[in-house]
């Protein structure tokens, strides 16, 4: 199943920061022709996909790895939680190394010192984690868990393989090669935001209708004017009642992001001396 945030207004978001000034400047209405010999108007998405795949090629050419302090915020089954702080260092796959990941997270403090592993395609295609902390906690040896079983999954709305700027670039062009089909949406952007002191444009994408294949109604994204990547992302559900106000489904803002970093394959390995796993056996 694609992830919620893999859908098409992050896709809008991603890539009409490069469309002309006078597109920016409105709103966009998009509905479906449904009259046949009616001369048709392109879809809106249309030159969107385009530019996501060439931003998705410069990426894959340009971008070989990323750190910064990612802090979400998700809604599972019902309950907003806390915000956490991770620490993230990311490695895009390349024909010469696999995806890679490695999180520490610093907040909260139930959760402060938990690290976790993942290199696709190696270590049985299993991700390791364990807890941080002192006590019981601490005493708990490393796991190798299946990235989308049950225990990796709890109280996480996506596995740590769809983490990274490159898996959402990918699935957000397969998605909205299927939204051109759906129907009506709205979009508006904003020059001038900022996240963290740095300058972004912000994209804000509506769906008045709650109807497949839509999954929220409105959701932001913003791009770092500098470094061309999206460094906050939000979505909120449809009110559930006129004049009500839309409930928060998830928001993810990346801070202090650096690319190009040189990792190597130690960066992404259990044994690393300044990591705390303990060695467990896979």
């Amino acid at each position: 199943m694609i992830r919620k945030f893999l859908v098409g207004a992050v896709l809008f978001s991603l890539i009409f920061t490069t469309i002309n000034s006078q597109a920016q400047q409105q709103p966009v209405r998009v509905a479906v022709n449904k009259g046949a010999g009616v001369a048709l108007i392109p879809h809106p998405l249309k030159p969107a996909i385009d530019i996501a795949k060439a931003a998705l090629a410069n990426s894959q050419k340009n971008i070989s790895d990323y750190t910064a302090t990612l802090v979400k915020r998700e809604r599972i089954d019902g309950v907003l939680g806390v915000s956490e702080y991770i620490y993230i260092k990311v490695r895009n796959a390349k024909p010469s190394t696999p995806f890679s990941t490695y999180m520490y997270f610093v907040k909260p403090a139930v959760a402060k010192g938990r690290e976790v592993i993942y290199v696709q395609g190696q270590n049985q295609n299993k991700m390791c984690a364990h807890e941080g902390g002192t006590g019981l906690k601490a005493a708990i040896p490393d796991l190798w868990l299946d990235p989308a079983g049950f225990l990796a999954m709890k109280g996480q709305r996506y596995p740590i393989t769809e983490i990274g700027l490159e898996n959402l670039m990918v699935q957000l062009i397969a998605r909205a090669e299927r939204d051109m089909r759906a129907g009506m949406c709205k979009v508006q952007f904003r020059k001038g935001a900022k996240i963290n002191k740095r300058p972004c444009t912000m994209i804000q994408v509506m769906h008045p209708d709650k109807r497949a294949p839509y999954d929220f109604h409105v959701a932001q994204i913003f791009i770092d004017d500098e470094l061309q990547v999206p460094v906050r992302y939000v979505s909120y559900d449809w009110p559930e009642a006129p004049g009500a106000p839309a409930k928060l489904i998830e928001e993810y803002t990346y801070l202090n992001v650096k690319l190009n970093n040189g990792f190597k394959d130690i960066d992404f390995d259990v044994n690393n001396p300044n990591y705390n796993f303990k060695g467990a056996k896979k």
